[in-house]
């Protein structure tokens, strides 16, 4: 089993900046790729940023330039600094750990943290 627990997020006006943390607790060993995801009102979940093993990134189009997402395997922690905020950013965001084990594939998601970006 794999805990995630993510802080960071408030109230922020346009144009502003906030730095998201997630701390992956329990079973670590068996996390691959980590990401971050977010869910506005009446919408569906999408992902945001996407952290492979080794570091590489994928961006949706809508963050590109303005988001960036960074882990500290030693830490075991994903971040997401996110800059030149938007209203449209405001979502709650969501940490998402992948592992890999005999077991075959897993997902586990933290609680959320909610982000709202004020015009």
């Amino acid at each position: 089993q794999v805990q995630l627990v993510e802080s960071g997020g408030g109230l922020v006006q346009a144009g502003g900046s906030l730095r998201l943390s997630c701390a992956a607790s329990g079973d670590t060993s068996c996390i691959s790729a980590m990401g971050w995801y977010r869910q506005a009102p009446g919408k569906e979940r999408e992902l945001v940023a996407w952290i492979s093993s080794s570091s590489s990134t994928n961006y949706a189009d809508s963050v590109k330039g303005r988001f960036t997402g960074s882990r500290e395997n030693a830490k075991n922690t994903l971040y997401l600094q996110m800059n030149s905020l938007k209203p449209e950013d405001t979502a709650v965001y969501y940490c998402n750990a992948r592992c890999f084990g005999i077991w075959g594939r897993r997902d586990y998601w933290g609680q959320g943290t909610q982000v709202t970006v004020s015009s």
